[in-house]
C-alpha cells in the first residue's frame, strides 16, 4: 500500500484553499481534499510571525505526487508555498481502491 500519500500546503485565504482543492480533484490529481482553519507560528525573511492559513490534506497516489506539486507551485499565491508528501503506510483497502480509482493515470 506505499502506492499511495498525502499532500500537505497550506493557503492564506479560505477562498485560495478551496480553489486549490477544487482544482486538485476536477483535475484528477488528487481523490479528496479536506480544508481545515490552523494557525501558523513560523520564521519568514527574519521576522517571527504568526497568521491564520487553511490546511489542505491532498489524498493521492506516490505516482502524481510531482503533478500535485507542480500544480501547486503555479496556482499557489505564496512565493514558497509548503508542499509536503507524507507516505500512507497502511490504510482501509476499500478506501485506498476509492483513491487509486479516482486520481487519473499519468
Amino acid at each position: 500500500m506505499d502506492g499511495y500519500c498525502v499532500v500537505m500546503t497550506t493557503a492564506g485565504t479560505e477562498e485560495e484553499a478551496h480553489r486549490l482543492a477544487e482544482g486538485l480533484v476536477s483535475g484528477g490529481l488528487a481523490a479528496c481534499v479536506q480544508v481545515m482553519p490552523v494557525t501558523s507560528t513560523y520564521t519568514w525573511q527574519g521576522e517571527l510571525r504568526r497568521d491564520p492559513e487553511w490546511l489542505l490534506l491532498i489524498k493521492t497516489t506516490a505516482t502524481r505526487y510531482d503533478d500535485v506539486e507542480a500544480f501547486i507551485r503555479e496556482h499557489h499565491s505564496y512565493q514558497v508555498p509548503e508542499v509536503v508528501q507524507v507516505p500512507i503506510q497502511r490504510g482501509l483497502e476499500a478506501y485506498l481502491d476509492w483513491v487509486g480509482s479516482s486520481v487519473a493515470q499519468d
